[in-house]
């Protein structure tokens, strides 16, 4: 495919280097077609062995930018939703800390925040949880108020997009 882009070969040494240079063009432009896709998943929130893989990646990574799946706030450990809201808020954003830390990423590298609410009325203490996890300047983030999610005693779900 490559020796089709070039033209025949040539003993004049200027046609010979602007064709390398047209083939070096088209190659860093056709590039980011071609980017690596990594999924990211954190062992902590990795399968059991033997269980089926859910249908969803925890993180993707491209060309430094990750896209972290919405978290809810399960514990870790029972994988029930805590009696507490801030608590429910809190684990949320700790799971999707560990998927920014498995793509080597802080919380300082989200550039946007997707918060969905059970109810709008949760809004002010979700913020003051989320105050203390992401600090100024605060990513970008859009909060939307929904009827329920796919963990049905779950009050919020957040998804993030963090850039390196």
């Amino acid at each position: 495919l490559l020796s089709s882009l070039l033209p025949p070969p040539a003993t004049d040494g200027k046609v010979r280097l602007m064709s390398r240079k047209l083939l070096l063009t088209a190659l860093l432009l056709l590039s980011p077609l071609y980017a690596a896709k990594k999924v990211i998943v954190p062992p902590e929130l990795a399968p059991a062995a033997g269980a089926p893989a859910p249908n969803f990646s925890p993180g993707i990574l491209v060309d430094g930018t990750l896209y972290i799946s919405g978290t809810t706030g399960e514990d870790l450990k029972t994988n029930q939703i805590p009696s507490s809201f801030e608590a429910e808020v809190k684990n949320a954003l700790d799971r999707l800390g560990l998927v920014l830390k498995a793509a080597g990423m802080t919380y300082g590298d989200v550039v946007a925040v997707n918060v969905f609410l059970t109810d709008m009325d949760l809004f002010g203490r979700m913020n003051t949880v989320y105050r203390t996890v992401l600090n100024s300047p605060r990513p970008a983030r859009t909060t939307v108020g929904v009827t329920k999610l796919a963990a049905p005693t779950a009050h919020i779900e957040i998804n993030m997009i963090a850039h390196k």
